[in-house]
């Protein structure tokens, strides 16, 4: 399939574009059914041969194209009206009529504080000009309308406010919240490729049983396509990403501020899979400066080695490196709850765990259970509650180095740690 995107340079279209070649290209395995052959990326600065090239050829179309932010309020409609009534005209030209997807946005709904968006107007003038192009030719046309966006590539200072926030809190630079408040309904931007990959294998989540606001019951506000039959009703060609999230200006702030401080922290704020919180924390990291990307640890370093804790999370424990010197041994203590796995990455040691007190049946102590573990074979060892335990660095020449997770952060004012020697001295 020849693919035709419009607006290719913009947040929307580069995202959609560098999925679509891995599609293409066999990076992207996901969609096995879907073949996509050329990609025709046409933008502003694009020579015109190329658009009659890709509506000659093309089997879809992804019309991303749009002016926002014009010196001159008549550019809206000359930028969302005027190039779409010229994308729509050449495919008529070559009797191409393949599907058609439009970028739209809620301000088209001209209600509330849209009512008199000169934006929206454009935007809404677009929608009406696609819905007689679909009655007058049969083609199938799929309008979208965008809330608030935000992701990676993101223009800051521009028509995102997370965007802005985020390049703001990233570089650390002032930024303004008018009203904690205001909550925006957001959506993703590997959302939206996913749900417009999904339109194009034909499998589009469509809005049905209602008119968008804006909308008349002919289907364009002008009465042009009064009593015509079209082929695709109003209400099924309008279209919308299913994943959706609502936050506050306060709540995006804050999240972005705990965000930040994690290099000082090492926490990590909660981030379940599908959460605002994860997409949020990817967009933010895709502003930080090349300076911020790398920061120091703090080794906790003496005879026998280092120790460093890595990552903290508010609720599934932390993650540290302890590097043990040849022939030294670490650990020699227990705990009452907290409980450890040790991975060992590099080198050649021996875990020893053993469960505190004696066995009322032998009036002894509890065994010492033994562990060989190398970096050249790895394997998980759980460090047991109520067990001391240790590591020992069996090489003469050799680091040993050791992965460890703990199920709780350490906290130095309750410490859970108690020394005890896995094999008792005699």
């Amino acid at each position: 399939m020849n693919i035709l995107v419009t607006g290719s340079a913009g947040f929307v279209g580069r995202n959609l574009v560098e999925n679509l070649k891995n599609i293409r290209d066999g990076k992207n395995r996901t969609r096995p059914d879907l073949t996509i052959t050329n990609i025709y990326e046409y933008d502003t600065d694009s020579p015109p041969s190329l658009l009659e090239e890709a509506c000659a050829h093309c089997g879809f179309v992804f019309h991303l194209a749009g002016v926002n932010r014009p010196e001159d309020p008549a550019d809206f409609m000359k930028g969302n009206f005027g190039f779409t009534s010229v994308l729509l005209d050449t495919l008529k030209k070559y009797g191409n009529t393949c599907p058609v997807m439009l970028s739209g946005s809620v301000q088209a709904s001209l209600a509330g504080r849209y009512a008199d968006s000169e934006y929206g107007k454009s935007k809404l003038a677009g929608e009406e000009l696609l819905l007689r192009y679909a009655a007058d030719t049969g083609a199938e046309v799929l309008i979208y309308r965008f809330p608030n966006l935000f992701g990676k590539w993101c223009r800051p200072n521009y028509n995102s406010a997370v965007a802005t926030f985020c390049h703001a809190v990233a570089n650390g630079l002032e930024y303004t919240v008018n009203d904690r408040n205001t909550e925006l309904e957001l959506v993703y931007i590997d959302d939206l490729v996913e749900e417009l990959l999904d339109a194009l294998e034909g499998r589009a989540h469509r809005e049905t049983g209602s008119r968008p606001a804006g909308i008349p019951a002919d289907g364009a506000a002008d009465g042009a396509a009064a009593g015509r039959a079209a082929k695709q009703s109003v209400e099924n060609a309008y279209c919308a990403v299913p994943v959706t999230h609502h936050a506050t200006l306060g709540e995006i702030v804050d999240l972005l501020l705990r965000f930040k401080a994690m290099p000082e922290t090492l926490i990590l704020p909660q981030i379940p899979a599908g959460s605002f919180a994860k997409k949020l924390y990817s967009t933010y990291l895709s502003y930080l400066p090349s300076g911020t990307v790398s920061w120091p640890l703090d080794m906790k370093v003496d005879s026998r080695g280092v120790f460093t804790e890595l990552l903290k999370t508010e609720a599934c424990g932390q993650v540290s490196i302890n590097i043990a010197r040849p022939g030294n041994v670490r650990g020699e203590h227990w705990h009452n709850s907290k409980w450890e796995i040790f991975i060992v990455v590099a080198g050649h040691g021996l875990i020893r765990e053993r469960r505190i007190g004696t066995d009322p049946a032998t009036g002894k102590e509890y065994p010492v259970t033994e562990f060989e573990v190398t970096g050249e074979q790895m394997r998980a060892v759980q460090m047991l509650p109520g067990y001391a335990h240790s590591i020992t660095n069996m090489s003469e020449t050799e680091n040993l180095v050791t992965v460890m997770w703990a199920n709780e952060p350490f906290d130095a004012g309750h410490p859970d740690t108690f020394y005890e020697k896995v094999i008792p001295e005699a």
